[in-house]
């Protein structure tokens, strides 16, 4: 059963941060679950006909958002059902829109994101017109340190979903290894968005998804 007041200091936590993102050039919705967030992604964020990149997230595959997608009234870069995964990364750099999740938020509007290949953090920074990003409330962190902090100890479960053979999938902590198969590779943290007001686009949801 929902803790009535664990919902209710969720959605304060929620809004206040979203009005310092807003500060910073976002532009900011609530919602209180995943399917108030689907709904709103699809009826009135992102419109039909345009193509779209992905990132991968846990919290996009909770929101069972790829269905829509590939519903044919959009042009998606599938990345988890292409022959060259790669390239489809590289071209989702020139979509009209790109949707993701995100590792972190601060209460003082920053993101923050950790990246293996670094086709996600590329395209959040430049290159698709416009950034949608859907976070849940366990995602917010008090300030950068905090958020570094969150990144790196989320990374074990990142490991274990994409099947990477580091020392962090056998325990469970993150021991900043030097092989091959290392995940945190590319870190980008995310100041500000007045530079291309509206680019930038954060769906907050009052409930925990994702790592």
């Amino acid at each position: 059963m929902e803790n009535k007041y664990r919902k209710w200091f969720g959605g304060q936590r929620c809004r206040q941060a979203l009005r310092v993102f807003s500060e910073k050039g976002w532009k900011t919705y609530y919602t209180e679950n995943k399917e108030e967030a689907r709904k709103l992604l699809f009826d009135d964020i992102i419109p039909k006909h345009v193509s779209i990149g992905l990132g991968g997230s846990e919290t996009l595959t909770a929101m069972d958002v790829l269905p829509v997608l590939r519903s044919g009234d959009y042009k998606l870069f599938d990345r988890y059902d292409c022959e060259d995964h790669f390239e489809v990364c590289r071209e989702s750099l020139m979509a009209e829109y790109f949707l993701t999740g995100t590792n972190a938020l601060t209460m003082n509007g920053e993101m923050v994101n950790i990246d293996c290949s670094g086709n996600r953090v590329a395209a959040m920074a430049y290159g698709p017109r416009k950034i949608i990003v859907v976070a849940g409330a366990n995602k917010l962190c008090a300030n950068l340190d905090e958020a570094l902090a969150r990144v790196r100890s989320i990374a074990p479960m990142n490991c274990k979903r994409n099947n990477h053979l580091t020392p962090c999938v056998e325990d469970g902590i993150c021991t900043d290894c030097n092989i091959p198969d290392r995940m945190c590779n590319q870190l980008l943290i995310t100041f500000n968005a007045k530079k291309f007001e509206g680019k930038y686009q954060l769906v907050l949801i009052n409930e925990d998804l994702g790592f």
